[in-house]
C-alpha cells in the first residue's frame, strides 16, 4: 500500500469530508476520492458510509487503528536511525493542554540539554490518546485524567484552582465563597474540552447548577483581560500566581473539594522513547512541582 495514500485516509478519517479533507492536502477533490477507492479496493471493504454524509464505518475505525499505529512506528524508526547515525540523543515532542504549566521543567531540560530539539504541541486531553498511539508526540502532560489503556501514567502535581474576580467585584474581599454563591455570575472560560471548563461543569453539576459563560476562548491572558475589564469570573490554577501571573484582582477560594487540578504525564505503553525523551520524562517526573503555588486566595494589585 502507498504510504502517500494511507496518510490521506487518515484526514478523511478524520474529517469524515472529502472537500475539507481535500483542502487541508491540498489535492483535488476528485483525484482524494479515487485513492480512497484504490484503498478500499487493496483491503477489500468499503472503509466508509456513504448514505448521506461520509462516515467511517466499523471496518474504517478498525483499519484506521492499525494504520495510525503503522505510520507512527515507521516514524519511530526513522528517528531512532537518524539518532543512531548522529551518535546523538535525538529530539523530544512533548504535548500539554497549557504551557504554562511546563516552563519550569523546559527550561531546567534546555539548560542542561541545549542542543536537544524540543517539539511542542497543544492539544486538549481527549486528543492526547490518539497522538500518542499515532507517535505524533512522545509525552504528553495532562490538567485531567486521561482514561484510556495503552498509557503508562505517573503523577506529577496536584494543587488548588481559585477563583479570579475583577477589582471592585462584591466577592473581592472574601477568602472563599461557596458555588451556590455563584450561580449568577458570569463566566469567561476556555472552550469545551479543555481542563477548565471540564472542571467548572463539574463543579456546578454537583449542586445541579449549570454555569453561566458569556466568553468561551483559548488565550489565557485574554481571558484574564477580560476578567479585569469586568466582564466575568474565570478559574486560574495555584501555579499561576507561582509564575508571578496576577489575577486580575482578586485570588478567591472556591468551597469545594473538587476545585483542584490534578497534573499527569502520559505515554504509550509500547513507544520506544528517544534518549531525549527519556531524559524529558526524568526532568517532569523529578521536577519540584511543590515549590509553587502554595499561596493564600486573598487580594492581588495589579501590575
Amino acid at each position: 500500500m502507498d504510504l502517500h495514500a494511507l496518510e490521506q485516509f487518515l484526514v478523511v478519517a478524520r474529517l469524515e469530508h472529502l472537500s475539507r479533507a481535500a483542502g487541508e492536502l491540498r489535492v483535488a477533490q476528485p483525484s482524494l476520492s479515487r485513492t480512497i477507492a484504490r484503498l478500499e479496493s487493496e483491503v477489500g471493504a468499503p472503509l466508509f458510509d456513504r448514505a448521506g454524509r461520509l462516515r467511517l464505518n466499523e471496518s474504517g475505525r478498525l483499519f484506521r487503528d492499525h494504520v495510525e499505529r503503522s505510520l507512527g512506528e515507521l516514524a519511530a524508526g526513522r528517528r531512532a536511525a537518524a539518532e543512531a547515525a548522529r551518535e546523538g540523543v535525538g529530539g523530544v515532542r512533548l504535548a500539554s493542554e497549557t504551557f504554562l504549566t511546563i516552563t519550569g521543567p523546559l527550561a531546567a531540560y534546555k539548560n542542561t540539554h541545549p542542543d536537544v530539539d524540543v517539539e511542542l504541541h497543544q492539544m486538549p486531553a481527549a486528543a492526547m490518546h490518539r497522538a500518542l498511539r499515532a507517535r505524533e508526540v512522545d509525552l504528553c502532560v495532562a490538567s485531567q485524567p486521561i482514561l484510556s489503556d495503552g498509557l503508562d501514567s505517573v503523577h506529577l502535581h496536584d494543587e488548588p484552582v481559585w477563583l479570579a474576580a475583577p477589582p471592585g467585584h462584591r466577592l473581592a474581599s472574601r477568602a472563599s465563597v461557596s458555588v451556590a454563591e455563584l450561580r449568577e455570575e458570569p463566566f469567561v472560560i476556555s472552550r469545551r474540552g479543555h481542563w477548565q471548563r471540564r472542571l467548572l461543569d463539574r463543579l456546578f453539576a454537583g449542586h445541579d447548577l449549570t454555569p453561566r459563560i458569556v466568553c468561551e476562548g483559548d488565550e489565557p491572558a485574554a481571558l484574564a483581560g477580560l476578567v479585569s475589564a469586568g466582564i466575568g469570573l474565570t478559574l486560574i490554577p495555584a501555579m499561576a500566581r507561582g509564575a508571578d501571573i496576577s489575577a486580575p484582582g482578586a485570588w478567591i477560594g472556591i468551597d469545594d473539594p473538587a476545585c483542584r487540578r490534578t497534573l499527569t504525564l502520559h505515554r504509550a505503553t509500547d513507544s520506544r522513547l528517544s534518549t531525549a525523551a527519556r531524559l524529558m520524562h526524568t526532568t517532569l517526573t523529578t521536577w519540584p512541582w511543590n515549590t509553587t503555588g502554595n499561596q493564600q486566595p486573598g487580594n492581588q494589585q495589579q501590575r
